[in-house]
């Protein structure tokens, strides 16, 4: 672990298991409230000095953070494709050149962070309002993008004045231990950076609830989060929970293109994303052309294999959790009389049983787990719908509203889609798994915003000055 500027051991620990190999990868510290009060009791240290540094001093350090990525890069994309799971040329570097981005984006967000000069009803009085840091923010995030998902959180935080304690997810917790090592060689003050592995129940509860922190930065699974708000109530908090979809093909879509975006929506990181298509709306005038290109277009392109290997579009799942819950979602869509149209299963002759065909279903009915839930896996089920108003009610059926998207070459009829839909995102003619970094991202049920500067908004507070003359 990474406590008060150096390197420090727990009183256990366990062992990493690549998810592409099976074999062990390494020995992880096993963090427990203690680590975590001493990360906490750390950066509450540092705060106050770390506060009164200059937005440019502040930015410097994280441009440094930045370059020292930038001189790991294949290190860590290696890391990262053995911890996670992802393919190396397909995923695994993108995912370290969008880190670099997420560190000097903040470096230069912070910088920019403005307060205001508002009216005094007095005319001997000037009235300032300034954006003050709130202290120490606690950082709790998952396994899916194991450096990119911690910097949109940890990079705002630094920048605009605060100490960070980061606990990342147990399954990947190698790569966040390589991205902390990047952290550690930039020389930030001892104590503005802390990293405690261990269980989420030990180190994230502690941490979320610990009164030593004043804000937490949260991404994970909506139930992980409602526990993660109740821990912290009453402080600032930034909440990125799940989604499911869904995207929406209309019967004036291009076909071609909502088929392309599809596979991105479904498949990318082997559908172990946020914003999945985790379930597709398809207008029953194009159902069946639909998905009968999707089948087409999955087998050619979708490439499910050893994720070193150049070829492969395609890794296994990142743990054994999320395959069961494949397992189970598949299964009772089956039951509800849904097709299995291509995959459907664990993928056999691999060297573990992570692997999980491309799988499209087939008239899913809308009740199904697989469109009703957060899947997290490589599929895509079809819903078949009749018009624009019953895509609108069953998305807004839904607890959950990240990310949605919508196929129409009307621009009218995409429009009156984003007005009515309850998504924090509408992507028209793009899929749902397309993002900006330094756009505001996140939705319900979740709290806040990621992306760009949008977390310094909790992670700072407003001070009202005012001056009499």
């Amino acid at each position: 672990m990474f406590v008060d500027g150096a390197w420090t051991l727990a009183k256990d620990v366990f062992e990493a298991t690549s998810p592409v190999t099976g074999e062990r990868i390494g020995v992880v510290q096993k963090g427990d409230r203690e680590d975590a009060q001493r990360a906490i009791a750390a950066a509450n240290a540092a705060a106050g000095a770390w506060a009164r540094e200059s937005a440019w001093a502040r930015g410097n350090l994280l441009h440094r953070v930045a370059d020292q990525v930038e001189k790991r890069k294949d290190t860590l994309a290696r890391t990262l494709t053995l911890d996670q799971g992802k393919p190396l040329h397909a995923e695994a570097i993108g995912e370290v050149e969008e880190l670099i981005g997420y560190f000097r984006n903040a470096a230069e967000d912070g910088v920019r962070l403005e307060g205001r000069i508002p009216n005094s009803v007095s005319d001997t009085k000037r009235v300032l309002l300034l954006r003050r840091p709130r202290g120490v923010i606690g950082v709790i995030t998952p396994w899916n993008w194991p450096y990119t998902m911690p910097a949109e959180l940890i990079a705002p935080a630094l920048a605009c004045g605060n100490t960070v304690v980061w606990t990342p997810a147990s399954t990947t917790a190698v790569a966040g231990i390589a991205l902390a090592a990047c952290v550690a060689e930039a020389d930030l003050p001892p104590g503005v950076f802390n990293l405690v592995t261990g269980p989420g129940s030990v180190v994230g509860d502690e941490i979320a609830r610990n009164p030593g922190t004043h804000g937490v930065g949260f991404i994970g699974s909506t139930e992980t989060g409602r526990r993660v708000a109740e821990a912290a109530a009453g402080k600032a908090a930034v909440l990125e929970l799940g989604g499911n979809g869904p995207v929406v093909v209309m019967d004036d879509a291009d076909l071609d293109l909502a088929v392309q975006k599809t596979e991105v929506a479904c498949f990318l990181c082997a559908g172990q994303s946020c914003t999945a298509g985790e379930r597709l709306l398809v207008h029953r005038a194009v159902r069946e052309e639909f998905v009968a290109k999707l089948e087409a277009y999955v087998a050619d392109r979708v490439v499910l294999g050893d994720p070193f290997d150049d070829a492969t579009t395609m890794g296994p799942l990142n743990n054994e959790g999320v395959a069961e819950k494949m397992d189970e979602h598949v299964a009772d869509a089956v039951r509800r009389g849904a097709e299995v149209v291509a995959g459907g299963g664990r993928a056999p002759g691999f060297p573990t049983d992570l692997y999980w065909q491309p799988t499209i279903l087939d008239r899913v009915p809308p009740d199904a787990l697989v469109a009703t839930e957060e899947t997290f896996g490589p599929v895509a089920p079809v819903v078949e719908i009749d018009s624009l108003e019953q895509a609108i009610e069953l998305a807004n059926a839904s607890p959950y509203g990240l990310l949605s998207a919508i196929f129409t070459r009307d621009l009218a009829k995409g429009l009156r889609y984003a007005d009515e839909v309850k998504s924090g995102w509408v992507n028209i003619n793009e899929s749902s798994n397309y993002w900006e970094t330094h756009l505001p991202f996140g939705g319900r049920p979740g709290l806040g915003r990621v992306g760009g500067a949008s977390p310094m908004e909790a992670f700072s507070e407003l001070q009202t000055v005012v001056i009499s003359r």
